[in-house]
């Protein structure tokens, strides 16, 4: 990290305009990638599974929420409006329920009868289902980009100079700080969460207190899908494409950031989040994308090897 940033300061220094407009975008993508990373670091928090179908789950949340665009008669170009953004908010809430329904159901097939399995029986299975919704939305909507409808208004705000920020990146970054103040407050104050809390300490003392662990896990991957297909939609809207492999870098970004942050740690995949986006955001705009790769997943590595628990530390059951 410290050799990127020797690197782009001088241009940085040079431009600082560019720099800004950079920064603006690596923010709304960083966005996206923390509501990815939050989904990760919640399943692993509990049942210590990286769930690889995450990403896919996210990409899912895009595809399933397009017929919906076209049922409720929303045509690109429509003048904004009330009734406008109170559909999209409508389609949005039963895309994310319907993408939980899948993710309880992925919970109840695929990995529950191997959560007493050797660790990486369920991390196999994590890759198979990732596999299984990929070649499920290619073989729905093919190969190709696939055109996202932009609802989003497109007016901007100069920052000085020729930087400026869009009002889609206010709203992305908006929405993105909303989901995780409402996820921290529900993990902190409800009922549920603290189920939640109790069963990443300890699965069998939970279960002694009266804690239903099969239903607490289902609504750790219901949530967890309900904060993808909330992304998914998102980036349709950010960037009105959308593709059925999406999921699969995404996914990777995401799960870097969660580590990053402390996986297991909510706040800390929030800024693992931003913080990725920024790195590709820096990369693709002072550099090359054929890069972007080769930083995002040096950073992940040397994070497993020199702090594994990540930025914030990854909260560790009290024995």
């Amino acid at each position: 990290m410290a050799i990127l940033l020797v690197l782009f300061i001088p241009r940085a220094a040079s431009d600082p305009s560019f720099f800004v407009q950079i920064l603006v975008y690596g923010l709304a993508n960083g966005a996206i990638y923390a509501l990815i990373a939050l989904g990760y670091t919640m399943v692993y928090g509990i049942i210590e599974l990286i769930n690889f179908a995450h990403g896919d789950v996210f990409t899912l949340g895009a595809f399933v929420s397009l017929p919906l665009i076209g049922a409720f008669g929303l045509t690109e170009g429509q003048s904004a409006s009330l009734g406008l953004y109170a559909a999209l908010l409508v389609i949005a809430i039963i895309v994310m329920l319907i993408l939980g329904g899948v993710n309880v159901l992925i919970e109840r097939i695929a990995y529950r009868p191997l959560r007493h399995a050797p660790r990486l029986a369920p991390l196999i299975t994590a890759v198979g289902m990732s596999f299984i919704l990929e070649g499920a939305m290619y073989i729905w909507r093919g190969a190709n980009n696939i055109h996202y409808p932009d609802f989003l208004p497109a007016g901007r705000i100069s920052l000085g100079g020729s930087a400026s920020i869009g009002y889609k990146d206010l709203i992305v970054i908006a929405l993105a700080v909303v989901f995780v103040v409402v996820l921290t407050t529900f993990i902190n104050r409800s009922k549920l969460g603290k189920a939640m809390r109790a069963t990443a300490q300890d699965q069998d003392a939970a279960q002694l207190m009266g804690i239903d662990i099969n239903r607490t896990i289902a609504a750790t991957f219901f949530i967890g899908a309900i904060l993808a297909g909330a992304g998914g939609i998102i980036f349709g809207l950010y960037f009105n494409t959308v593709r059925f492999d999406l999921g699969f870098q995404a996914g990777l970004f995401a799960f870097t950031a969660a580590v990053f942050g402390g996986i297991g740690n909510i706040q800390g995949a929030a800024i693992g989040g931003l913080f990725i986006g920024l790195v590709k955001a820096y990369s693709d705009g002072y550099f090359t994308s054929q890069l972007t790769d080769v930083w995002i997943f040096s950073i992940l590595i040397l994070v497993l090897v020199f702090r594994p628990t990540g930025l914030l530390g990854m909260r560790v059951p009290e024995k």
